[in-house]
C-alpha cells in the first residue's frame, strides 16, 4: 500500500491552487460494513463477484463477519460560499476465522482457515453545508471520488481440489492492488463553539477491481473481481481555523 501516500500529496498540489476560505481539519472513528456482509446469503451475491461467491459457498462465514473498525483523518476547506473541498485518508482492516462448509479432515474434524480484507480509501469530497457559518446544527452532502488500496488474505490449511485424493496443506494466498470508485454521504455538525463541532457521518463507497496475484484464475478468459463497496458511519471531531 505504499502508493497510497502518492494520492494525497497530488490532492494537496491541487488544493494549494485553490483559494481558500475557512479551513478545517477533521478526525473521525466508526464502523465499515461491507457488501461483503451479504455473504451469509449466497443467492444475494451477484455472479460477477465471484471471489465473494466462492467465499460463500466454501466457507462458513456470518453475514457480518467483515464488518470492522473504520477511521482517517480529513482536510477541509470553503471554496464557495456552503461549499467545502477535502481530501481525506482512511482505513479499516478484519479478519475472520472460518473453515470449510462442506469438507472435513478424515477424522471428522474442520479445516480451519484465516480471511483478512485490508482497505486504505484515499479520496477528494465535494460538500455543501446549506447555513450560514453561524449556525450550531450544519447539515451537510456530498459525494466524490476515490483509490482504495486494499489487501485480501487467505491463510491456514486448504484442500488440494485439483487433487482426486483432496489433501490438506498449510498455505496462504494474498492480493492487493487498487481499485478507483466513487462515494456519496451525508452528516450533521453540531458547533460546541466557533471552532470546535463533533460529526455524525454515514457514507456509502462503490468500488471494485480484477484480482490478480494468487487469486487470478486458471480458466482462460474468466476473470476474479473484488468488491470493496460498502457502508460506513462515523463519528468525529471537526476543528475550524
Amino acid at each position: 500500500m505504499r502508493r497510497a501516500a502518492l494520492v494525497p500529496t497530488l490532492l494537496w498540489i491541487v488544493l494549494a491552487g485553490v483559494d481558500v476560505g475557512a479551513q478545517g481539519l477533521d478526525l473521525r472513528i466508526g464502523g465499515f460494513m461491507p457488501r461483503m456482509r451479504d455473504c451469509g446469503i449466497p443467492s444475494n451475491i451477484p455472479a460477477e463477484y465471484t471471489l465473494f461467491q466462492d467465499v460463500c459457498e466454501l466457507y462458513v462465514v456470518d453475514a457480518n463477519a467483515f464488518d470492522g473498525l473504520y477511521g482517517g483523518i480529513e482536510y477541509n476547506h470553503v471554496v464557495m460560499k456552503n461549499v467545502e473541498l477535502a481530501v481525506h485518508i482512511d482505513g479499516s482492516s478484519e479478519s475472520v476465522d472460518t473453515f470449510y462448509r462442506d469438507y472435513e479432515r478424515p477424522n471428522g474434524t474442520n479445516v480451519f482457515q484465516t480471511l483478512r480484507l485490508q482497505t486504505l480509501p484515499v479520496g477528494l469530497t465535494v460538500r455543501f453545508l446549506p447555513t450560514s457559518k453561524s449556525a450550531r446544527f450544519v447539515p451537510f452532502i456530498g459525494g466524490g471520488v476515490d483509490a482504495v488500496f486494499y489487501e485480501y488474505e487467505e491463510f491456514g490449511d486448504f484442500i488440494d481440489f485439483f487433487d482426486p485424493e483432496l489433501p490438506i496443506y498449510p498455505d496462504a494466498f494474498v492480493d492487493d492492488g487498487v481499485a478507483f470508485g466513487l462515494h456519496a454521504l451525508g452528516g450533521i455538525r453540531f458547533y460546541i463553539n466557533r471552532d470546535f463541532a463533533i460529526v455524525g457521518e454515514g457514507r456509502y463507497l462503490w468500488a471494485d477491481t480484477d484480482m490478480g496475484d494468487d487469486f487470478s484464475p486458471q480458466e482462460p478468459g474468466f476473470v476474479n473481481r473484488i468488491d470493496l463497496s460498502g457502508w460506513t458511519w462515523t463519528v468525529g471531531l471537526h476543528v475550524r481555523f
